[in-house]
């Protein structure tokens, strides 16, 4: 009889730090002493914390273990799943209370990163084993599809989407019922259901981690939306790049066929709906629905002109709905509790909650779930637990290269569609960068900058040259060559190509460049007129000296430096020669190799 199951985090977060060997060494040592029929061992989907993982939980207890290694794994065994005695150095603890106290009276749900969200669209993230279709269905898995294929028409389906207010979590927040009801009445022998999974701003993985974690939700709402709109066929469009999430929902497309849940006569209801993958070669401009659609056919993805649009002539010239990952995921729980359950979360026109993927300089990286219109306060300071090393906020990038900043003055922005759009930013897929006072705002443009000028298909004029004319512009300004006129003359061709781009790649490319100069217009300036970098970043605009007071002569500096930039010199104080050292300008490469192998604090940028 199983008496505790060993829940092991099989992200990829977790899998690249290791969480296979330590599934292993688990499975040794239970073996070991005896416990194979006592220890259930389960692979699940990302817990969220990825900051901490390798993540352990031991069911029925609770115990959350963090960044475990194949070293911990005798101890826990032995310990833990044999005598009963929790291993507390590996607890994770961020209560401040006793860990003992934790162990014996604290749920996970009471920590600071789990208490304020509420788990929808990840409800069975870091819960489930997602290769088991049995444990899907253990937590209500296609009861919803059951629902609407016996009880409902497809008139009600859409309706109650409709009156749940969900909108599409994908980027421009479109309705999600108004885009199905506008592909519902189209007469075709075939329409199509696709799934954009190709989740591509740096920084995401919101999508990605619920394909890993419970990829038959995805599967049970395509069902649901071609019930809905009268499709039989759908795809799943993921990247390549995403092996785990790619074998996972593999796994379950072909255990839904089996139990019947895909393909012919699905309940005995006579609705016939089936699912295939369809794999993405990392291209961004894939994420825009109708290149998504033509790579799908075959073709290399670029964008078509709207109208059309896909509801009408999508996929294969066919009606389509097209929707991503994260909408979907909440597809099943919104038929199974009700329009009016979700639309009792959020605000007024951002209705239920919103997964993002927080990263940069924040302590607690990983997903969180929380309710639309939380503030970026307490998602950055209670959630993500602030930043790091003493440093203070400067501003979070949301929406990837499609968004914006949102800056320090701004922080307690409540974050929801309407709110992000008034401050000249944008939800994007979900994607949260947290940039601290280090960080430079113009660089920072540069980057999405080039990436974007990357990513561009080059189909339209003003995204293929208008983007590489702004980089070019960016690239001037941080290296000190630029002019007050050109700050100018960016700002004007931000807006001709958000004006005049054929598709959401090149019409929100000038964004991140909109963004920081309408809140760090200073940076720029200075980058200019002062020919300065005020974070220390460009490194055109910087010089590492040594201040020889501090310097002892160690020669540590000069014996790390790549370029052969440092030599020793001598240095008179108080009518004594001291041995020390200084840096050749004109030869530094400026790479900090230097600064952050002294450990006196003997040199700075400025």
């Amino acid at each position: 009889m199983i008496r505790s199951q060993v829940l092991i985090c099989g992200g990829t977060g977790c899998t690249s730090s290791g969480s296979k060997s330590i599934q292993k060494a688990f499975e040794e040592n239970i073996k070991a002493n005896g416990l194979e029929d006592e220890i259930k061992l389960v692979q699940t989907g990302c817990f969220g914390l990825c900051a901490l993982g390798p993540v352990v939980i031991i069911y029925p207890d609770g115990t959350f273990y963090s960044r475990v290694t194949v070293d911990d794994v005798k101890e826990i065994v032995e310990e833990h799943l044999l005598k009963g005695r929790v291993v507390e150095r590996l607890v994770y603890n961020d209560t401040g209370v006793d860990t003992k106290d934790i162990i014996e009276n604290v749920s996970l749900g009471d920590t600071a990163f789990y208490k304020s969200q509420n788990r929808v669209v990840l409800r069975n993230c870091g819960v489930i084993d997602p290769e088991n279709i049995d444990e899907y269905i253990a937590m209500d898995g296609y009861q919803a599809l059951g629902k609407v294929l016996t009880e409902m028409t497809p008139e009600d389906v859409i309706k109650c989407v409709t009156d749940s207010g969900l909108r599409g979590r994908g980027g421009g927040g479109f309705p999600t019922g108004r885009k199905w009801s506008l592909c519902a009445p189209n007469k075709a022998p075939q329409k199509y259901v696709v799934c954009n999974a190709d989740e591509g701003d740096p920084g995401a993985f919101m999508d990605r981690s619920v394909l890993e974690g419970d990829p038959h939700c995805v599967i049970e709402a395509m069902a649901i939306a071609g019930y809905a709109i009268g499709a039989t066929k759908g795809y799943v469009y993921v990247r390549a790049e995403y092996p785990i999430a790619v074998a996972r929902l593999q796994i379950a497309i072909n255990q839904a066929r089996e139990y019947g849940l895909l393909g012919k006569d699905i309940f005995g209801s006579g609705f016939d709906f089936d699912l295939y993958i369809r794999l993405g070669a990392g291209a961004f401009v894939c994420g825009e629905e109708t290149a998504l659609m033509t790579s799908i056919e075959g073709n290399r993805g670029e964008p078509r002109p709207r109208p059309p649009y896909p509801a009408v002539k999508g996929l294969y010239n066919s009606p389509t709905v097209e929707n991503n990952v994260e909408t979907f995921a909440n597809i099943p729980q919104i038929i199974l509790k009700g329009a009016d359950w979700f639309a009792s979360m959020g605000t007024e026109k951002s209705k239920g909650t919103k997964v993002f993927a927080l990263g940069g300089k924040i302590k607690h990286t990983g997903l969180v779930e929380i309710p639309m219109g939380t503030t970026l306060r307490h998602i950055i300071e209670d959630i993500g637990g602030g930043i790091p090393n003493g440093k203070k906020f400067k501003a979070a990038q949301t929406g990837g290269p499609s968004g914006g900043c949102i800056p320090a003055s701004l922080i307690d922005t409540e974050v929801d569609y309407d709110n992000l759009t008034a401050i000249g930013c944008m939800m994007g897929s979900g994607g949260l960068i947290v940039m601290d006072e280090d960080n430079c705002m113009v660089d920072m443009a540069k980057f999405f900058l080039e990436f974007t000028v990357d990513e561009s298909c080059g189909k339209c004029t003003p995204c293929r040259v208008g983007t590489k004319r702004l980089l070019e512009m960016l690239d001037k300004i941080t290296k000190g060559k630029g002019t007050l006129e050109d700050i100018d003359k960016l700002e004007e061709l931000c807006m001709y190509i958000k004006q005049n781009s054929l598709c959401g790649l090149g019409q929100t490319a000038p964004n991140p460049v909109l963004a920081t100069l309408k809140f760090f217009r200073d940076e720029y300036i200075a980058h200019v007129v002062d020919k300065k970098c005020p974070a220390g970043v460009c490194k055109d605009l910087l010089t590492f000296t040594i201040d020889k007071d501090k310097c002892i002569g160690c020669g540590m500096c000069a014996k790390n430096c790549p370029a052969s930039t440092i030599h020793k010199t001598d240095y008179v104080a108080e009518g004594h020669k001291l041995p020390s050292y200084e840096i050749d300008p004109d030869k530094c490469v400026k790479c900090g190799v230097c600064m952050s192998n002294c450990k006196f604090k003997a040199i700075s940028k400025i």
